[in-house]
């Protein structure tokens, strides 16, 4: 399914039955990384996969920024009318999905997040040093996105009213105390730290994430 939102056309895949689950990648990712959770998730929720600006299936862009995938993350959950849904982001698509609870305090029933950053030096220094050097070979503009934004003040955090679940991987891209600041923040937060995992590991293409969020959420 196609949506035009904000000047662009977003792709959505949508399948299963039940309450709303809105699902957001990472940054150079596509739905296509959770093809074997949605199955799962699908029995129970009316799942909801989104390629978000310039990725996947959706319309390119030049430039991007986490407030402008928020926005549009808003835009379509109207034009779908989807009330109060749940929403679960991987990495860039966490940080969509708290920056869009910021701006609506309201809007989602529930929200789970991975391995998310709310500043650039809340990621490991190792890392850091790897996304500089390939920037200046590439200049690719998603790079770009994830040394220089987002630059939120945690306080706006104290805004979000839906109960969220913050997971990390234990050898994750997120300084932990950088994770525990951001649950500090959140009025309504649980921290979760997955034994073995790296940032990805426990959700791209796997079934892992699925079962992790039929714990989580309500039937």
């Amino acid at each position: 399914m196609e949506l035009f939102v904000n000047g662009v056309t977003l792709f959505w895949r949508v399948c299963g039955t039940g309450a709303p689950l809105i699902l957001l990648h990472g940054n150079g990712e596509s739905h296509e990384i959770f093809n074997e959770a949605i199955p799962l998730l699908a029995q129970r929720f009316t799942v909801y996969a989104a390629d978000t600006r310039g990725h996947g299936k959706s319309s390119p862009v030049t430039e991007y920024r986490y407030t402008d995938m928020a926005d549009d993350l808003l835009a379509a959950a109207d034009a779908l009318r989807l009330q109060r849904p749940f929403v679960y982001g991987f990495s860039d698509g966490g940080i969509t999905a708290l920056l869009a609870a910021i701006a609506q305090p309201e809007r989602f029933e529930r929200i789970a997040v991975s391995g998310v950053n709310l500043a650039p030096r809340g990621l490991n220094g190792a890392f850091l040093r790897e996304t500089r050097r390939a920037l200046r070979k590439t200049h690719d503009p998603l790079l770009q996105l994830m040394l220089t934004q987002p630059q939120s003040d945690l306080r706006a955090l104290g805004a979000v009213r839906a109960p969220v679940t913050l997971l990390y991987g234990e050898h994750d891209l997120v300084r932990p105390a950088h994770a525990m600041r951001i649950a500090a923040a959140l009025p309504n937060c649980t921290l979760r730290v997955l034994a073995g995992e790296t940032h990805e590991s426990y959700v791209v293409h796997s079934q892992t994430i699925a079962h992790i969020l039929l714990d989580l959420l309500p039937a």
